[in-house]
C-alpha cells in the first residue's frame, strides 16, 4: 500500500475520533457495515472515491482535508 492511501485512512480514524463518532455510529452513517469501516481504519480495505466523499460529508469535513 502507499504511504498517501495509508495516510488518508489514518485521517479517516483521526476525524473521526477527533470529533467523537463512534465507528458505528459513522458506518451506520455512511450506509456500510461497522466491520467494513474498521477494516479501512486498520489499513485492510481500500474505499471507493464515492465512499471517500460520504465519509468526508459525514464528518463535515473537505474531502481534500481526508485527502491531505
Amino acid at each position: 500500500m502507499e504511504k498517501e492511501t495509508e495516510k488518508i485512512l489514518e485521517n479517516i480514524r483521526f476525524y473521526r475520533t477527533a470529533q467523537k463518532v463512534s465507528l458505528i455510529k459513522l458506518a451506520t452513517e455512511v450506509g456500510i457495515s461497522h466491520s467494513h469501516l474498521y477494516y479501512i481504519e486498520k489499513k485492510r480495505v481500500i474505499p471507493s472515491i464515492d465512499l471517500l466523499v460520504k465519509i468526508a460529508k459525514t464528518l463535515k469535513i473537505d474531502l481534500k482535508t481526508l485527502l491531505e
